[in-house]
């Protein structure tokens, strides 16, 4: 139960929120242990302007919060009584009456005591607030207490009225809190705060330059808010978990099987050319989400080439509205893609006929003649969600090898398993990583202490500790980043460290 609040400035309670800070600096030394709500206040608790106070890729956010916690402030006009009815009274002045929302709270970890003018550049870097900030804290109060908060959210938000200026100040009743939700995990709190007790530099300050530029964006943009997300846990900022949300711009991927359905539906001969346009349409767009170039001068119609893919290698394909894939399509496809493009072209590109029926008998047997491979749309929709839900799974130079001659459907299902399989391994072996440090309490592990780990970890397949360290390397590429690492003076010597999870939805 905690009956008390700590005032703070209100972008400083949504930085500790964000797992952006995990210090304060109070007007007064904290004792450790000591616990309270986290109560926003106005920016007439700084020493300076807004501007000068906080760091410039922190500014917008704290313009904002306290744009947000202003229009919160209510006006009212104190009751009063009058004696004589028939003369008239003074009006009381109004008085500000201000509501804030708790949304968090906290436990003192440690309040250290700085004094030394030569620390407040590297402290900075670590923080949100300017070396002249710092600096007039210094100087008026000769000491700056950084309080080490362990924050913890509230399951709901309470409205809280605020009548005072103190520091701490007392809640109108008390709050029944617990440890449930932790902004950041126990290990992700101890490497910051050992980071920010000796002073160690930022190791991604292009990164926290990137996530102050997109913060604004993300509150509109599902894309930028992924990206944010992803940005805040590779920092250390947030241990969470992500899980991903829809892309409503990716609800069309839904719709690739069902175009297809529709022009089996169609009837008359209008309806069905309109449904194959379309079947068309949402195929050229499936085939340049999966990351192939298709060429905009073909686009179908009477005599023209459905699709020709120029790059990672070249495809020509054709799409084939209704319930039968037709007899003359291998024949149809071979002369189109003759007269567009010419002979010896056509016959060495890779040649691809998608459609929602069956291929008659004639056409498997032209297609295995002349290598031209047959997939059902349902089998393209597949292709296209599994990169929607992991988008570098799919390796388009990787899947020509599957694009035999025939009926493929089972050979592309063959190729997302092997793929699927591949990204389950890597997310065990981050999940191993962790669990691996978190257990041991140590900060980083070699290879052969983690490939010993894995047999006991019910792996999903055997693999040799080079190959476990192959992955490894791959797992901690500035462009994966889902483990760090410690580079040794041979591949055995190098050592890993977790950064962030791998979800499998």
């Amino acid at each position: 139960m905690i009956n008390t609040a700590l005032r703070l400035p209100a972008p400083e309670i949504e930085a500790l929120l964000q797992g952006r800070i995990i210090a304060v600096m109070p007007n007064k030394f904290i004792t450790p242990g000591r616990e309270f709500a986290l109560c926003p206040a106005d920016a007439s608790i700084n020493l300076l302007p807004v501007e000068e106070y906080y760091r410039s890729n922190f500014l917008p956010i704290a313009q904002s919060t306290f744009a947000e916690l202003n229009s919160q402030g209510v006006l009212i006009q104190p009751q009063q009584m009058s004696l004589l009815s028939d003369e008239e009274q003074l009006k009381l002045p109004l008085l500000a009456y201000e509501t804030v929302l708790v949304k968090g709270w906290a436990n003192c970890k440690l309040c250290q005591i700085i004094n030394n003018a030569q620390s407040l550049v590297a402290l900075s870097h670590l923080t949100i607030w300017t070396k002249k900030g710092l600096q007039e804290i210094l100087t008026q109060r000769h000491n700056i207490f950084l309080a080490y908060l362990r924050v913890y959210q509230l399951p709901k938000s309470i409205e809280v009225a605020i009548k005072s200026n103190s520091l701490f100040i007392s809640l109108p009743q008390s709050l029944n809190v617990s440890e449930a939700k932790p902004v950041l995990n126990d290990r992700t709190f101890a490497q910051r705060k050992r980071q920010l007790e000796k002073l160690e530099p930022c190791l991604h300050p292009e990164l926290e330059e990137l996530q102050s530029a997109i913060a604004s964006l993300a509150i509109s943009q599902p894309a930028a808010k992924q990206l944010d997300d992803d940005i805040k846990v590779f920092l250390g900022w947030s241990s969470d978990k992500l899980i991903k949300q829809p892309d409503p711009n990716l609800a069309w991927i839904n719709d690739i099987a069902k175009l297809g359905d529709r022009s089996i539906e169609q009837d008359d001969k209008k309806s069905n050319y309109q449904a194959g346009t379309d079947f068309e349409n949402i195929a050229r767009q499936s085939l340049e989400f999966l990351g192939f170039k298709v060429e905009s001068a073909f686009k179908g119609g009477a005599g023209g080439l459905d699709l020709y893919c120029s790059k990672p290698y070249p495809i020509v394909c054709e799409c084939k509205a209704g319930k039968l894939i037709p007899s003359r399509t291998v024949e149809e496809l071979l002369k189109l893609g003759g007269m567009h493009l010419g002979k010896t072209q056509v016959l060495t590109s890779a040649k691809l006929v998608i459609g929602p029926g069956n291929p008659s008998t004639d056409t498997l047997k032209a297609a295995k003649e002349w290598e031209v491979s047959i997939i059902n749309a349902m089998t393209l929709q597949k292709l296209v969600e599994f990169k929607a839900k992991y988008p570098g799974a799919i390796n388009l130079v990787e899947l020509q090898k599957y694009l035999e001659p025939g009926q493929i459907d089972y050979k592309i299902n063959e190729y997302i398993d092997k793929a699927e399989r591949e990204i389950k391994l890597r997310s065990h072996i981050i999940q191993l990583v962790k669990n691996y440090l978190e257990n041991s309490g140590i900060e980083s592990a070699g290879v052969e202490a983690l490939h010993g780990a894995y047999f006991g970890s019910h792996p999903p397949q055997r693999i040799q500790t080079p190959e476990m360290h192959e992955i490894l390397i791959e797992l901690s590429s500035p462009l994966t980043g889902y483990l760090g690492r410690i580079k040794g003076s041979d591949w055995k010597s190098d050592r890993f460290y977790f950064l962030r999870d791998l979800i499998i939805n």
